[in-house]
């Protein structure tokens, strides 16, 4: 069994500013003291992007401050709101591609990881050119075995339409790379959305992780089909959380785990056995 911890858009800005009314250094602090003390087991921990909200050099000084406290092996990646030259000039050491694009490999155990950079300077939406999908197809060409891609923008509509204006823009060139190879790769995570978000596409699970700042509402109606008017992406300050992996041959099961969450515990096995003793008409003490 494999543990990996996945987090994404952490949009760290630096001190003393906060953003929506909210400090994500402080829920990135919160975040890396919950993973170090509830899964120290992992393996690895990827962040999948968006880890300064406005790319600007004291930001990533400022997450990887924070960071220093997570005992995991980690790989950190950029997103739309990220400023690759600025990431790799203070996040040391960054996971580089000989074209510079910050993607690379690792394997663990029988799986081998891809981490993608989807990164589009001056856009929001992704972008996968085509010395990436080379990369891309030689990785998944010499992969030994089965594979898992993480990546920040997911390649693919998921029926928010102001989210769908911004994903993978290259979605079908990235699909061709990648389908020839679906019966090998097990899953996709993602970030970018903000939201708990499963499913499979194109025969492949996927799942994209909430934030730790701020999240996507879904105030809005959910499309299966597009349409020119995208309206605008609704926030909320609903939970932060993170998504815990557990790999196993025969299953990956992905649970979101709500860090803030402190509401109150109790046993729901005793709650169960007072409440069917009174049923039964029994006194309990």
């Amino acid at each position: 069994m494999i543990k990996i911890v996945h987090v994404s858009d952490t949009h760290v800005v630096a001190a003393p500013h906060t953003l929506y009314g909210l400090d994500p250094r402080d829920r990135l602090a919160r975040a890396v003291a919950d993973i170090a003390l509830r899964h120290d087991d992992a393996a690895l921990c990827v962040v999948t992007g968006d880890l300064a909200h406005w790319g600007e050099r004291n930001a990533y000084a400022a997450f990887a401050s924070v960071w220093a406290g997570c005992p995991l092996p980690t790989i950190l990646m950029i997103g739309n709101h990220d400023d690759r030259e600025s990431f790799k000039a203070v996040i040391s050491p960054a996971m580089v591609d000989a074209d510079g694009f910050v993607q690379g490999q690792r394997v663990l155990g029988d799986l081998t990881c891809l981490f993608l950079d989807t990164a589009s300077p001056g856009s929001h939406a992704g972008a996968y050119c085509e010395r990436r999908r080379a990369w891309l197809a030689q990785a998944l060409a010499e992969a030994p075995g089965d594979v898992l891609i993480f990546m920040h923008h997911p390649p693919f509509a998921v029926g928010v339409p102001a989210m769908d204006a911004i994903a993978l823009a290259d979605a079908e060139a990235f699909a061709s790379v990648v389908v020839p190879h679906r019966e090998r790769i097990r899953h996709i995570f993602f970030g970018h959305l903000h939201r708990p978000i499963s499913g499979s596409w194109r025969g492949i699970p996927f799942s994209c992780t909430r934030g730790l700042n701020h999240q996507l509402s879904l105030d809005g109606q959910l499309r299966i089909e597009g349409g020119e008017d995208v309206g605008d992406i609704v926030g909320s300050r609903e939970p932060p959380g993170y998504n815990v992996a557990l790999i196993a041959e025969d299953r990956i099961v992905v649970h979101a785990v709500a860090f803030l969450d402190h509401g109150s515990r109790f046993s729901l096995t005793a709650e169960e056995t007072a409440g069917r003793s009174y049923a039964l008409g029994m006194r309990v003490e």
